[in-house]
Formats: C-alpha cells, sequence, structure tokens
C-alpha cells in the first residue's frame, strides 16, 4: 500500500518568512519552494563629510568592494536596526536604494550574505556612527552583510516609483520614506524588475 503524502507548510509573517516545503500530490516529495524576503536598503550616494569621514556609499562603492561584499553598518534607527537583526536571514533579495541626493532611486540589486552581528562601529570613538552607550558587552546596533547582484542598467527614480502608486500604493518606500531599512513585498519587488526593463 502506498504511503499517503503529506503538506507542509510553514505559515509566517511577512518580516519571517523562511523555507516553505509544500508536497502536494502532483508534487515531488523532495520538492521545495524557497520563499526569501525582500528588503529595501538606503545609502547616500554623494561625498557628506562626518567627524572628518565620507559616508558616502553607492551601488558603485558596493561594486569596487572585495567580492561585491561590505557590511551595512551605521544603522542608528531602531526600528531599522530590528528588521536586520531579528528578520533579516541569508539569500534575502535587496533592492539597493540612493538616498539624499538630487535623484533618489533604485540602483540595482544586492543580497544578504551575513546574518546579524555586533556593528562594531558603534565602539570607535572616532567614527562618526560612535554610540558611547553601545559597547561589546553589550551591543545597541547590528549589521549585516550584502553582496551586490547587479547593477540597474537604470536608475529607476523615485519620482517614477510615485507615478505608479496603483501599483505601489502601500510600498513603505512611498508611505514612510525616511525609514533606512525596510521591508518590501514580492509583488513590489518583481513590478520594480519589470519597471527596468520598461
Amino acid at each position: 500500500m502506498k504511503g499517503k503524502r503529506t503538506s507542509e507548510y510553514e505559515i509566517r509573517s511577512m518580516l519571517d518568512k523562511r523555507v516553505k516545503t509544500t508536497n502536494s500530490p502532483d508534487e515531488s516529495l523532495n520538492e521545495q519552494v524557497e520563499n526569501f524576503q525582500y528588503w529595501l536598503m538606503k545609502a547616500e550616494p554623494n561625498s557628506r563629510i562626518v567627524k572628518g569621514k565620507d559616508i558616502k556609499f553607492s551601488i558603485d562603492d558596493l561594486a569596487d568592494m572585495p567580492d561585491g561584499i561590505s557590511q551595512w553598518d551605521g544603522v542608528r534607527n531602531y526600528e531599522a536596526r530590528n528588521i536586520m537583526r531579528d528578520n533579516m536571514k541569508v539569500k534575502d533579495k535587496v533592492l539597493f536604494y540612493h538616498s539624499n541626493c538630487k535623484t533618489p532611486g533604485i540602483a540595482g540589486l544586492a543580497e544578504v550574505v551575513k546574518e546579524a552581528y555586533p556593528d562594531y562601529t558603534a565602539f570607535d570613538e572616532s567614527h562618526p556612527y560612535y554610540d558611547p552607550k553601545s559597547n561589546k558587552d553589550n551591543p545597541r546596533w547590528f549589521m549585516v552583510d550584502i553582496k551586490l547582484v547587479r547593477k540597474f542598467n537604470r536608475l529607476i527614480t523615485l519620482k517614477e516609483l510615485q507615478a505608479h502608486k496603483d501599483k505601489l500604493k502601500d510600498m513603505v518606500l512611498l508611505n514612510r520614506g525616511r525609514l533606512s531599512v525596510q521591508p518590501v513585498k514580492k509583488e513590489h519587488y518583481d513590478f520594480i524588475l519589470e519597471l527596468e526593463i520598461q
């Protein structure tokens, strides 16, 4: 007698989706469907000097890093920190966003390659993002590592995204623009990839 196939579902919130395994009668027991999370992360592409150091970081700067990998340090907002510390996982997808510049917009794609660990720039008194209330024994701030996937063929500007409010009406970027690390729905992520080639 053949064994009955079962279905296993991991149901979690948008901020905590992991790997979903679905074994329907038409699927192999070994077949897995991976559900990545999607995020938008903001960086400043233009030079800005803080405490004698230039804090700019563009998608080109990421491309110039060894293997296109960089830590994402300097986040000093609790909500953004919590997202990185508690929710980001390896292989999550990232929209790399240029902010605080003449033409803000999405410049390309990245991927999380290392999960949260203490942001040691907060311990360095000479660093622009030093925080005396954070220490190695009780770190307050965290960071992840990301890797460049690719630079877009063109910048998808904030103005262009705003022109598609019918498709992106509940996108966090268009409603809470100042949050530097924010969740993105898969349908928004997919729509943005379509915009690039239009």
